[in-house]
This record gives structure tokens, sequence and C-alpha cells, in this order.
């Protein structure tokens, strides 16, 4: 297939820098000049940005807004396989099943659509998410926190759901945290790919899982230095991963926040110390199959 993969996007991380402008202005706000994550700045305070965007997405007529013009600017940019992501309990306009609907109104056949629990969530929410018809996928997004009454396992039922309902499973997990998170993942949530996964190569019986497996792991390089999980781009495991056998994407996390879009993370990939053009084709393919959606 043509064209480039972007298999993890979260729509309130890749609002079209234009929109942003306008929404915020209708509801009287002026964007953050440090809205945009910076390099090092740390995983919770990356996830601390998405409250500014997440304040200007609680109707579903700006979900879907946001959806469509997601799926033009990363058709403008050579993305022909699209996933977007979002928790569409954090869009208090509606219930969270109508801002699905609005978010595949604004899609329109282009992208799939993956919903979001997040980590600390009750499990019951992720299993309600679980059943909303038209998504292609459900992801356990975030981090976990010691304070958190839930752990991992307690989302097993909610992605038991998923898999009996045929839709896809990914996990943010080992985003610079333990690699013993990436194998409860796929052990205990049936995750058919990993986002981010950084620390891997930490436990290379968990490598070989992965492998085994055939789960692919989603890539984010730009983001993953954003948040201090890796010390630049150029430190990111992808090409010693991929050589190592297993699939993997890249992806752009968030075209907003990360200020990135499909093409320069493909071209910072390319640019990994070990990385070659074939190395780069083949997650460019790894991409392309992983995907959830189906034409």
């Amino acid at each position: 297939m043509s064209g480039l993969p972007d298999l993890h996007r979260h729509l309130d991380g890749s609002i079209r820098p234009s929109t942003l402008r306008e929404f915020a202005a209708l509801d009287g706000l002026v964007v953050p000049p440090d809205l945009p994550f910076t390099a090092g700045m740390g995983l919770d305070d990356a996830l601390a940005r998405f409250g500014f965007t997440l304040s200007l997405l609680q109707t579903p007529d700006r979900v879907r807004r946001t959806a469509a013009e997601m799926c033009e600017d990363a058709a403008a940019n050579g993305v022909s396989t699209l996933e977007i992501r979002f928790a569409p309990q954090l869009h208090g306009g509606a219930p969270p099943e109508d801002i699905v609907v609005a978010a595949l109104d604004g899609i329109a056949g282009r992208a799939g659509l993956l919903v979001c629990g997040l980590y600390g969530e009750d499990p019951a929410l992720v299993e309600r998410l679980a059943r909303i018809p038209g998504i292609c996928g459900l992801d356990l997004a975030g981090g976990p926190s010691p304070g958190h009454d839930f752990g991992m396992e307690h989302y097993a039922r909610a992605f038991g759901i998923a898999r009996d309902r045929g839709i896809g499973r990914t996990v943010h997990a080992g985003e610079g945290r333990p690699p013993a998170e990436i194998r409860v993942a796929i052990e205990r949530l049936h995750a058919l790919r990993i986002g981010h996964g950084t620390t891997l190569l930490e436990d290379l019986e968990v490598a070989d899982l992965v492998v085994e497996r055939g789960v692919t792991i989603e890539a984010c390089p730009t983001s993953n230095w954003q948040v201090g999980v890796i010390g630049s781009v150029a430190d990111h495991p992808l090409p010693v991963w991929l050589r190592r056998g297993l699939k993997v994407c890249i992806n752009t996390d968030n075209t907003l926040l990360s200020q990135v879009t499909a093409p320069e993370e493909h071209r910072r990939a390319r640019q990994i110390p070990g990385m070659t053009d074939s190395l780069l084709e083949q997650a460019i393919g790894y991409g392309h199959a992983a995907a959830f959606a189906r034409p």
C-alpha cells in the first residue's frame, strides 16, 4: 500500500492549530504559549497539557470537526492508513456513546476510531467503552500511579469484551516504565499492539514474547524524546527492534502538542543511527498491516 501509516494519533493532542485558536477565542481563552511539548518535560507534565485542549472539545460538534480536520490533514501529508484515538468520557457535552458518534461522523470512513480507557479509571467505565458500536479498537492510555485504586489487571474484563467483539486491543505500556507492563498487556489484556514500549529490551524474555505473539509496537520517537523517556530521537531503539525481528510502526502521537507530521516523524526515524531505507520500509509495511480498521 502506498502512503504512510499513523496508527497512534490522539484527537485531543492533534487539533489543527487554526481551529485551536478559533475554539479558544470563542470560549474567551488565549492559547498558552507553553502548550506544545518540550524536550525532557516528563510524562506527567505532558499529560497535564491535555487539560487545555480538552476544555475546548466539550461538545459533539467540536469533536466532529476536529476528527474531520484530522483526516483532511493526514491525507494532505500522505497518510493513507490512519487511526484516531480518544477518551470520549472526557468530553462532557454528551454521553460517551454520542461523542463517539460525533467523531465517527467527522471521520466519515476515512480512518479507524479507537476509544481510550485511562489508567486508574473504574473498570466498569472501560467495559462500557469497549461495547460502543463503530469503534475499531480499545486502548489503555495515560500512565499508572501509586495512588490509583485499579491496576492493569483490573481491565482484563474490558479487554476481553473487546476481544470477544472482534475489535483491536492496544495498551500504552513500557513508556519509560518496567517492561513487565508489556507482558501484562499481552497476556492479560490480549494486546495486539503496544503503545511506546521504550523499555522493551530491558527484559529480553518480554521482547521474545512480543515477537512470538506477533505484537506490533507503536513507536512515537518525537513524543518519547519530549516526555523524557529517551534522551534524544537518535537514542530510540527502533532500528534495534526491527533487526531483532519485532514488528514496529512509526507514529506521531500528537501532531499539535508534539508539533510534528507523519512525514517528519518518518524522516526523523530514518536519521536514527542504524536505520536504513530497508528497515524504514519494513516499519511502514508493519504499520499498514497492523491497522485495526479495514476498508
